[in-house]
């Protein structure tokens, strides 16, 4: 075990190009998929948040639903419409990074409307009633509310950046673990394992952690500093 996690740190001070390629096309294809989850989920979320309408338990219930899908479910479903005899198979997506990031995109968004669900909710009751009492219209008050629930917010895309970039179902399904394309860290990880490289593998896994560290190092930082 010492020897290899030596050589694991070996291949990272080295900067073995095989190594920072899978990092890097992890990273990018996790922080796309988080950043389109943000994107479509933190809006979703405000509206469940300040609006009730007829079917927002059922909304609420299939949202609940959605964050304990297993990956693989969300891959074989993604996989269903893209493949060549998919009704979105004229698109070839399958055994793309693109691809990937449809499947992680679906995978993170029920986290971030959850989050951002959460942290609207959290929010004092009387700051709505203030805003719309100063006559502030739908954007202005829509600014105010993400401006007062930033941190909540910014837990929201953390928390799905980390969902994507440790996820193995999705990118092993969709991306089909090619060399040099589509290969991320915990797939490449799961393939090294199994071949006996060890070492890789640990490399990798010590870079993953690294980079789950940091992100929410620097959240934790800011939410600090608010206090």
């Amino acid at each position: 075990m010492a020897s290899s996690l030596v050589s694991a740190w070996q291949l990272l001070w080295d900067f073995d190009p095989d190594v920072y390629f899978v990092v890097w096309t992890s990273l990018k294809i996790s922080a796309a998929g988080a950043f389109l989850a943000a994107v479509a989920g933190i809006p979703a979320g405000m509206t469940l948040a300040l609006t009730r309408f007829r079917g927002r338990g059922l909304v609420l219930l299939l949202l609940n639903t959605a964050l304990a899908l297993p990956t693989v479910v969300i891959g074989l479903f993604v996989y269903a419409f893209i493949s060549r005899r998919g009704p979105l198979g004229h698109l070839g997506l399958l055994f793309t990074p693109a691809g990937v990031v449809v499947g992680e995109l679906l995978l993170a968004l029920p986290i971030a409307v959850h989050y951002s669900l959460s942290a609207i909710q959290a929010l004092d009751p009387r700051l709505f009633l203030t805003i719309r009492s100063l006559g502030a219209n739908r954007w202005q008050e829509a600014r105010k509310i993400l401006s007062e629930g930033r941190f909540g917010i910014m837990a929201a895309v953390v928390a799905s950046f980390g969902r994507t970039i440790a996820e193995v179902g999705v990118a092993m399904m969709l991306g089909g673990n090619i060399e040099g394309f589509t290969r991320t860290m915990t797939t490449a990880i799961a393939l090294e394992t199994s071949k006996g490289e060890f070492e890789l593998g640990l490399a990798l896994g010590i870079f993953l952690l690294t980079v789950a560290f940091a992100v929410n190092a620097g959240l934790y930082v800011l939410q600090r500093s608010r206090g």
